[in-house]
């Protein structure tokens, strides 16, 4: 009997330690193909701003208070752009996806960026979405958000 219980505990163990390994594993594999889907479509925004006449300042500029997909400029007025896309509308529409919390973030991020480029209070910054949708469509929201403090 108590050869069987210590057989049992192990496999028990075992079996735990293959689950655990394979989630972790699948929610890896998952992770790299959400980032390397997030970065085809954050290039093709970032193609259609070029086309619209923007300039690309950054792509993916990080600090410690978030991240900003796109920032640009046009006619000397700072653009900040966050990209979004989805297959379906199953999950809501792209442009929702940027709720109070991340348009806070992005606003934080923005100021970071304006304070460690040198970028006075006198030029205007505007926030922007841009939509991709699975059928190819790009939809692109200027002014989607006021600054958030």
């Amino acid at each position: 009997r108590r050869s069987f219980m210590m057989w049992w505990r192990r496999s028990w163990y075992l079996w735990m330690t293959w689950i655990v390994c394979a989630e972790k594993w699948r929610q890896s594999k998952n992770s790299m193909n959400t980032r390397k889907t997030g970065a085809e479509y954050e290039e093709q925004a970032a193609q259609y701003l070029r086309k619209e006449g923007y300039q690309i300042l950054e792509r993916n500029y990080k600090s410690r208070f978030g991240e900003i997909d796109i920032l640009a400029d046009k006619d000397g007025e700072l653009i900040v752009v966050e990209v979004k896309y989805r297959s379906t509308n199953g999950y809501g529409d792209p442009l929702e996806a940027v709720d109070k919390r991340k348009q806070k973030r992005i606003c934080q991020t923005a100021a970071y960026y304006c304070m460690t480029h040198g970028i006075t209070e006198d030029v205007s910054c505007r926030f922007d979405v841009i939509a991709i949708y699975g059928d190819g469509t790009v939809r692109h929201e200027k002014n989607a958000f006021e600054y958030q403090r």
